[in-house]
């Protein structure tokens, strides 16, 4: 391998590896780079998922409608109760930096959520309950 592309090759290593912090698990970042980390996350039924925002844009955690299991509850930041009024009333779900919030997921199942501002550059995340 020639010395410039080496040099490329540890460098692209480095960086995707300061990309994503060490968490918890159970614990999922909303980072500056508009992503959730990590972006999925797998846990058993009973336990619970906490978001931190680590970054200084703020963000919401906001469960689709149509993207969790049917008899489990709704969640969003800003205690909303449906899709629709958490993106009605986006201002009172945004989280601070620095700011968690924690859902216990009791249903097994697939959970889909997303951030309402930042939703444009991708910014889901799933969450499997075994």
């Amino acid at each position: 391998m020639k010395p410039l592309s080496l040099a490329i090759l540890v460098v692209a290593i480095l960086l995707t590896g300061c990309s994503q912090k060490e968490r918890p698990p159970g614990q999922i970042g909303m980072t500056s780079g508009h992503a959730f980390d990590p972006v999925t996350v797998t846990i058993d039924a009973g336990e619970t998922v906490t978001w931190i925002n680590d970054s200084s844009e703020s963000h919401t955690v906001t469960a689709f409608d149509d993207g969790i299991p049917e008899g489990a509850e709704y969640f969003a930041s800003g205690g909303f109760s449906s899709e629709e009024e958490a993106r009605d009333e986006v201002g009172d779900g945004l989280m601070k930096e620095g700011e968690t919030f924690e859902v216990t997921f009791e249903v097994p199942g697939t959970y889909r959520y997303l951030c309402i501002p930042h939703e444009s550059h991708g910014m889901t995340g799933t969450v499997t309950v075994r």
